[in-house]
């Protein structure tokens, strides 16, 4: 199963609501906050990203394994919640394509841009913090590799992935 998001920014074009992610107010998040609601929760950028808990769980009580994508911080957070997670982190093949592929994404500004770049450098120094580490270079490649990873994985297990780009 591949969770789903929540934010607190507006979809960006394209974006679909529940498929995407699920977008919700600065007030209703906060509210999930303070139930307790969140496997795992960031904010950057001026915005909050969480991972909602009882989804997550329903799929592992089911048997099944999750996909989260998420960043380091939320992978730590995951981490201390459920300790047997499996931890992947995605790596750009180099910083000169992590700048490409950001600059190709254009949904920030030349300062938010920096942010981001910096952001992602930060995330990547950590990567040794994850269970695997696979470069995200060559699509097929990166499927075959996740798939033979998550094939070796107990099924009642959770894989998360980190991501810089």
């Amino acid at each position: 199963m591949y969770s789903v998001s929540a934010k607190t920014r507006a979809p960006r074009p394209g974006e679909v609501e529940g498929r995407d992610y699920r977008f919700m107010s600065e007030e209703a998040f906060q509210r999930l906050i303070e139930q307790d609601a969140f496997l795992e929760w960031a904010e950057m950028f001026g915005h909050r990203s969480g991972t909602l808990a009882e989804p997550v769980e329903e799929a592992l009580a089911a048997g099944s394994d999750v996909l989260l994508e998420i960043d380091v911080q939320g992978a730590g957070s995951v981490r201390r919640r459920i300790p047997d997670a499996v931890l992947i982190f995605l790596t750009p093949p180099s910083r000169e394509e992590l700048i490409r592929r950001l600059k190709q994404r254009g949904t920030q500004g030349e300062e938010d841009f920096g942010r981001r770049v910096a952001a992602a450098e930060r995330e990547m120094e950590e990567a040794d913090r994850f269970d695997h580490v696979v470069v995200n270079d060559d699509l097929e490649q990166v499927v075959d590799e996740v798939a033979g990873i998550l094939g070796s994985t107990p099924p009642t297990s959770t894989t998360h992935t980190g991501s810089s780009a």
